[in-house]
C-alpha cells in the first residue's frame, strides 16, 4: 500500500467495506479485537482507522499512543495472525493501516475465548456444529509435544533432577509432572523431554545441536574453525555461548589509575540471542542445526524455522508467539532465558546503553537470521569515559550517545540531538533537560536559541581525545556499514569539515578506502574484497 493517497484514489481503492476491507472511525478495543480475529480465520484483511462506515476520512495519526493500544489489542487476541501498522496521508488527514494476514497454523480467538470468522462485512462467531468443523479444519498440534521412540526411563538421571528442582516437583510427582509439561507422553520422551533429558539429543531428533563457525573475513565462505556443540539444551546454550565469548574476547581501556575490560558483545545478549535460537527453531526441521557465525564485524546467528505467529520483524518486540513453549518454560525455570517477551528488550536495550549498533533481525522464512555488530561509531575510550561519569549519575540509553558527541567538542541543539539519536523533537527536549538538570551539560540561550555544552569539570582526560590511528579505525568502521560522506565522518567525530576531508583524503591515498564520486557527492567506502 502507497504511503500517500488522493482522496479519488482511497475512494477507488475502498469503495466501501468488504470481505477483505473493515473501516474503524477510532479504537474500539472489542471491535478491533473482533475484526482482528475475524481476519486471521478467514483470508486476512486490512482494518482502516479514522475512517467512518460510510467512507469519510476522519484521520487517525500512528503516534505512540495509537501504536500501543493497537499491539495491546494484538497481545489480547489469542494467536492472531502475523500483523502490520503502518500511516498512509489520504490527502492531508493521516490514518493508520493495520494488514493482518491469514493465519497459517491453528485459529485465533478473542480474548474471552470466541472464535470468529469474515463473512461478508460482518465478523460472525462460529457455535455448534460450525465450530467443531472449523477447529478440525485448523487446529494444529506443536511439534514438540510428539513422542519419541524413547522410554521415560532413557532419561538421564541427573538432567531429570536439575529439571524437577527447577521446576520444584516432589520425587513422588515426577512422571505426572514430565506428562503435564510436555515433556513425556504415553510413557515415552517427547521431542521437548528428548532436548532436556537426553545428553545427545541429536541421535533421536536429528541435528538438534549447535554448529558453530569463524570466518577471518565478512565476506569469506571458507571458516577456520568448525564445532559442533553438543549435549541436552541448556548445556547446549552454555558451551556455545561461552565460546563465543572467549573467541570475541574484551577491549582493555585504561583511563587515569582504571582499567576498563569492556565487552565487544555484552554476555546478557549472547546468551540470550542463542537462548531464543534453541528454544524458538523449528525442531521439525531435523537435517539443519542452530548455526552461529562469528566474523570481523559480527555475530551471527541463524535459526531453523521462519518467525512463528503473530510475530514479524517489524513486530517483534511488542508481539511473543513460542513455537516450542514447553523448551522455552524449562529454559526460563532453569534461569537460562529471560521472562516472556522480555528476550529482545534486552537484547535491543542492552547494546543501546554500551553505546553498540543495535541487533538486526531477518526472517527468510526457512530461517530467522539474528545479527549482533561488534563495531561501533562509539570508540571504546568513549565508552569507558562514559562509565567513568555514570559515577557521577544515572545514564539513560539515549543520553550516553549525546554526552559521547558534546565530549568530541559539538554544540548541541535539539535539531542535532534529533539527528544522532534518530528520534522525535519531545524526546531530544527530554534528554537535553535532563542532562542539563543533573548537571552534565550547560545549557547557552532560551526557548528556540538553546544549545547545550559539556559541563566544564567533565572534559574527558587528555588520554580520551582520539589520536590519528583511533580516528582511522573509527572512520573504517563507519565504512564498514556503507559509503560515508564528510558530513558522515564529521557527525561521528566532532572533526571540522578541512580535517574531515584531510583525514579521508590520506586514508583514500593509503588504499584503505576507495573514493567514488566528485563535490558534494563523493563518497568513501571500503575497497573491494
Amino acid at each position: 500500500m502507497p504511503l500517500t493517497l488522493a482522496p479519488d484514489e482511497f475512494k477507488q481503492a475502498f469503495p466501501e467495506e468488504s470481505e477483505h476491507t473493515e473501516f474503524k472511525s477510532g479504537i474500539s478495543r472489542k471491535q478491533l479485537q473482533e475484526t482482528a480475529v475475524a481476519f486471521s480465520n478467514a483470508d486476512g484483511g486490512v482494518i482502516l482507522v479514522g475512517v467512518a462506515d460510510d467512507g469519510e476520512i476522519l484521520g487517525r495519526s500512528l503516534d505512540g499512543g495509537t501504536a500501543d493500544a493497537i499491539h495491546q489489542v494484538m497481545r489480547d487476541v489469542r494467536d492472531p495472525g502475523r500483523y502490520s501498522i503502518h500511516e498512509v496521508a489520504v490527502g492531508n488527514r493521516p490514518i493508520t493501516v493495520i494488514s493482518i494476514a491469514r493465519r497459517q497454523e491453528g485459529f485465533a480467538q478473542t480474548s474471552s475465548g470466541i472464535v470468529r470468522t469474515r463473512k461478508g462485512t460482518r465478523d460472525e462467531p462460529l457455535f455448534g456444529s460450525d465450530l467443531q468443523r472449523f477447529i478440525n479444519a485448523r487446529s494444529a498440534t506443536r511439534y514438540e509435544l510428539t513422542p519419541t521412540p524413547l522410554a521415560i526411563d532413557a532419561s538421564e538421571s541427573e538432567l531429570l533432577e536439575q529439571l524437577a528442582q527447577a521446576f520444584g516437583w516432589g520425587r513422588d510427582s515426577w512422571p505426572e509432572r514430565l506428562v503435564e509439561h510436555g515433556f513425556a507422553h504415553d510413557g515415552h520422551l517427547t521431542v521437548a523431554g528428548a532436548l532436556h533429558l537426553l545428553r545427545n539429543p541429536s541421535e533421536v531428533l536429528g541435528k538438534a545441536h549447535v554448529e558453530l563457525l569463524r570466518f577471518r573475513s565478512d565476506e569469506s565462505v571458507d571458516y577456520d574453525l568448525r564445532l559442533e556443540i553438543e549435549g541436552s539444551l541448556p548445556d547446549q546454550l552454555e558451551l556455545a555461548a561461552d565460546r563465543v565469548l572467549d573467541e570475541l574476547g574484551t577491549e582493555l581501556v585504561v583511563l587515569g589509575i582504571r582499567r576498563y575490560d569492556l565487552p565487544r558483545v555484552p554476555p546478557v545478549v549472547i546468551r540470550e540471542a542463542i537462548a531464543n535460537a534453541l528454544a524458538h527453531r523449528s525442531y521439525e526441521d531435523n537435517r539443519t542445526p542452530v548455526r552461529i557465525e562469528i566474523r570481523p564485524s559480527s555475530v551471527i546467528v541463524l535459526s531453523p524455522g521462519g518467525l512463528p505467529e503473530p510475530v514479524t520483524v517489524e513486530n517483534i518486540r511488542e508481539t511473543t508467539a513460542p513455537r516450542n513453549l514447553s523448551t522455552i518454560k524449562a529454559l526460563r525455570h532453569l534461569g537460562l532465558a529471560e521472562d516472556a517477551g522480555r528476550g529482545i528488550d534486552v537484547m535491543q536495550d542492552t547494546m543501546l546503553q554500551e553505546m553498540l549498533d543495535p541487533p538486526r533481525f531477518e526472517d527468510r522464512g526457512h530461517e530467522v537470521v539474528v545479527t549482533l555488530p561488534i563495531r561501533s561509531a562509539v570508540a571504546p575510550v568513549e565508552r569507558a569515559w562514559i562509565r567513568e561519569l555514570e559515577r557521577r549519575g544515572a545514564l539513560e540509553g539515549p543520553d550516553r550517545l549525546a554526552l559521547v558527541h558534546a565530549a568530541r567538542g559539538e554544540t548541541l541543539t535539539n535539531a542535532k540531538v534529533r539527528r544522532i539519536l534518530q528520534t522525535d523533537e519531545g524526546t531530544a527536549r527530554e534528554v537535553l533537560q535532563r542532562l542539563r538538570d543533573t548537571g552534565f551539560l550547560e545549557q547557552r540561550g532560551e526557548r528556540g536559541g538553546a544549545s547545550y555544552h559539556l559541563e566544564g569539570s567533565l572534559q574527558p582526560p587528555a588520554g580520551l581525545r582520539l589520536g590519528p590511528d583511533e580516528l582511522a579505525n573509527l572512520i573504517e568502521n563507519l565504512a564498514a556499514e556503507g559509503p560515508i560522506s564528510n558530513a558522515d565522518v564529521r557527525q561521528a567525530t566532532g572533526l571540522e569539515r578541512v580535517e574531515a576531508r584531510e583525514m579521508l583524503g590520506r586514508l583514500a591515498e593509503q588504499g584503505r578506502l576507495t573514493k567514488t564520486g566528485e563535490r558534494r557527492g563523493t563518497r568513501y567506502s571500503l575497497p573491494a574484497p
